[in-house]
């Protein structure tokens, strides 16, 4: 298995959804010693928002663009080598202002492209990066899964739609909510999520079983 994880909470060591996220990913890779992991931090190496640049530079052959629109294109070319590498994808995210955290909203653009990761067709759009298992990581201040919160979640659907468009679809939710509330709210949250945790990495190891 080759596991992607791409962090993007700006809290570092305090960040919950990086602490759950790094937990699922070293797990699964010590699981099996033939799997492997590539880490994008994405608060230590910013992915660049996109520009005039990317925009005509995706658009435009390799041999004709200028070198701003190179280095541009390159970026979001290295991105998706990883993305397509991966066979299990690991999304970290703080829940900020009713949604995902602005850079990996970066990283999101920069895999959803025309041509590369999904096209249109007669039937319609059909994306390319089929086959993949992702996990994102979302912790939030307040509770957002039920209750009267629920509408204003715009992170899980945004990213349930964007990924489901380049052809992710096999997509789980691992929550660490209600943390604003402190002490044993915190405690409870993160036990919860570690739980679910254990739980993935116990399944994984039945299905790699049973495959044998």
């Amino acid at each position: 298995m080759s596991i992607l994880l791409v962090t993007s909470s700006p809290r570092g060591a305090a960040s919950h959804s990086t602490r759950i996220a790094n937990d699922l990913a070293l797990k699964l890779l010590a699981a099996d010693p033939s799997n492997t992991l590539v880490v994008r931090d994405l608060v230590a190496n910013p992915l660049p928002h996109i520009d005039a640049d990317y925009s005509t530079g995706i658009f435009t052959p390799a041999e004709s663009r200028t070198a701003r629109q190179a280095e541009v294109v390159g970026v979001s070319d290295a991105v998706l080598d990883e993305l397509f590498a991966a066979d299990t994808v690991i999304l970290a995210t703080g829940f900020i202002n009713f949604g995902i955290s602005s850079t990996l909203k970066s990283w999101v653009d920069h895999v959803v492209r025309s041509g590369k990761t999904f096209a249109y067709g007669e039937n319609g759009p059909k994306g390319f990066l089929t086959g993949k298992k992702v996990y994102v990581v979302l912790a939030s201040g307040g509770i957002y899964s039920e209750g009267p919160a629920v509408q204003m979640d715009h992170a899980i659907p945004y990213l349930r739609t964007a990924l489901g468009f380049v052809g992710m679809t096999d997509v789980d939710v691992i929550r660490v909510e209600g943390v604003a509330r402190g002490g044993d709210a915190v405690n409870a949250a993160l036990a919860k999520a570690a739980a679910k945790v254990e739980a993935i990495v116990a399944a994984n190891a039945n299905q790699v079983a049973a495959a044998a």
